[in-house]
């Protein structure tokens, strides 16, 4: 069994899973290490940059950087001391490869995966652990870890203090947006468009009639504000068809009963087909937002 298992590198701010090695052994207590490698992940933030998991036969590892946790579950005969070496190595590798800027506007779970390779390199380099320049790294490494040695995490105890169990946070106020829908498509797009069209028409016919109404002693103001509030809830809508949150039915439908109402009060201000046009496209988006549902939890590509 190799003495590096599995190395990880995510995003430490919200847990962002960047790249992974590829999955050559399975066991039991390698896929446990993995469950509390997601748990750590999730709630790195609360966590030293340095840490030490120790299990049975395996243990796990962490280092965080400049907002990049580097990870990896070795094998407890692999000396500490090496493990955080190889995470050294890995950090360099990866901050070469990749700038602040391009991880901070990664948005889907394994960018990087072709970082990959290099991470195979680096495992097989460090099973040769004659290497001169490994034996020379490696005395830094330990002088290090005496004068500033890792925290050592006992998992059980802060996972229940943490809000997390079985690797995966608990819910919290807010964090329903986090969750992907399916990718917009044609009608999506076209929805979009029309939407905002429709707001833009309802917005210069808003802001046009607030110079009359003063002229007018305020008399239309009514009609300014339901061309106002029409052109909400258009922004509404798109905002609902684009992100996914709690009450996206109730949202919809109040949004679509508010367009309606409206428009048939700025009848006279439009005419019938201009009316049916602005119900249709606002119908049509509050179809499309409620058809498009969440995504399917993404492959763990080995993790």
């Amino acid at each position: 069994m190799s003495l590096i298992l599995f190395a990880f590198v995510v995003r430490v701010r919200d847990g962002l899973p960047l790249s992974a090695s590829t999955d050559f052994e399975h066991n039991k207590e390698l896929q446990e290490r993995k469950q509390q490698l997601k748990t750590i992940s999730k709630a790195l933030t609360l966590f030293p940059e340095r840490g030490t998991v120790k299990g049975h036969e395996l243990n796990i590892y962490f280092l965080s950087s400049e907002g990049v946790s580097y990870m990896t579950i070795c094998s407890s005969r692999f000396p500490a001391a090496m493990a955080f070496s190889f995470l050294e190595d890995l950090r360099w590798e990866f901050t070469a490869l990749f700038d602040n800027t391009t991880i901070a506007l990664a948005s889907r779970p394994y960018p990087f995966l072709e970082f990959d390779s290099i991470i195979q390199k680096m495992k097989h380099h460090y099973s040769n652990s004659s290497s001169p320049s490994l034996t020379l790294s490696l005395a830094d490494i330990q002088e290090d870890l005496r004068t500033r040695p890792p925290k050592v995490l006992n998992l059980e105890e802060m996972v229940p203090t943490n809000g997390l169990t079985n690797g995966h946070a608990e819910p919290v106020s807010g964090s329903v947006q986090s969750q992907r829908l399916e990718p917009v498509k044609a009608s999506g797009i076209l929805s979009l468009v029309l939407n905002i069209m429709c707001a833009a028409l309802n917005l210069i016919r808003g802001v046009h009639l607030v110079e009359y109404t003063f002229q007018d002693d305020n008399e239309g103001i009514w009609n300014v504000l339901a061309f106002l509030f029409a052109f909400a809830c258009c922004l509404c809508q798109c905002n609902l068809y684009l992100f996914h949150t709690s009450s996206k039915k109730l949202k919809s439908f109040v949004a679509l009963s508010f367009i309606f109402l409206c428009n048939i009060f700025l009848y006279g201000l439009r005419n019938i087909w201009q009316v049916i046009f602005h119900v249709a496209v606002a119908s049509l988006s509050t179809h499309l937002t409620l058809t498009r549902k969440l995504q399917d939890k993404l492959n763990d590509c080995g993790v």
